[in-house]
């Protein structure tokens, strides 16, 4: 009896660092959700390859919007960064609230302006290979920046509830894992569909 209760005095309350189970799991997925877009990127170029005409049949893909929104999402990863080093671990919960809410404003101006700039496209989801591959390829994106935009909205109320100090923040660490691996995907994303045809 007394063995039992030392081990529930000594057993941490939650997740505690990168021993948790979330830290492996995210990497995992990770792992499968990378994979899919080096697939998609890959049908791509591949579906360029074969092309017989320009590629892309429309032309170049405009800069006006993709390139400002960006960097509208590499921002919000240094917000989210600044929020998890100034913020959580040296328990600020001013500058964890701030951060998370400025990445959460900026991960939703890019989804703005991500719709913004399919509702300006000439062409749709049917038009041609290049339209398909494109729709599908930032389609897929955006459905994981939705997804994350949901995983900042859960960590900023849990942050404003006080569920996070130094010792205890491994949900927000998981989380900003996850929101880096949207933002490094769509740099590829980015290069591959906007840069990419620009050199060719």
């Amino acid at each position: 009896m007394a063995e039992a209760e030392l081990r529930a005095q000594t057993l941490p309350v939650g997740s505690f660092g990168r021993r948790s189970s979330g830290w492996y799991g995210v990497w995992c997925l990770i792992g499968t959700e990378g994979a899919i877009f080096l697939y998609l990127l890959f049908s791509y170029f591949y579906l360029a390859a074969q092309s017989s005409g320009r590629w892309p049949p429309q032309g170049l893909p405009s800069l006006e919007l993709a390139g400002p929104n960006t960097g509208v999402l590499l921002l919000s990863s240094v917000a989210l960064y600044w929020a998890e080093r100034s913020g959580a671990r040296r328990g600020s919960r001013a500058r964890l609230l701030v951060g998370l809410g400025s990445a959460l404003l900026l991960g939703s101006v890019f989804a703005a302006v991500q719709w913004r700039e399919w509702h300006d496209k000439a062409f749709g989801l049917g038009s041609d290979n290049y339209a398909s591959i494109y729709f599908t390829v930032t389609g897929f994106h955006l459905a994981h920046v939705v997804i994350g935009l949901l995983v900042l909205v859960v960590l900023f109320l849990w942050a404003a509830l006080g569920y996070f100090d130094r010792d205890r923040h491994a949900a927000l660490t998981i989380g900003a894992v996850y929101w880096h691996f949207v933002d490094a995907v769509w740099l590829a994303v980015f290069t591959a569909l906007y840069l990419v045809p620009r050199l060719s």
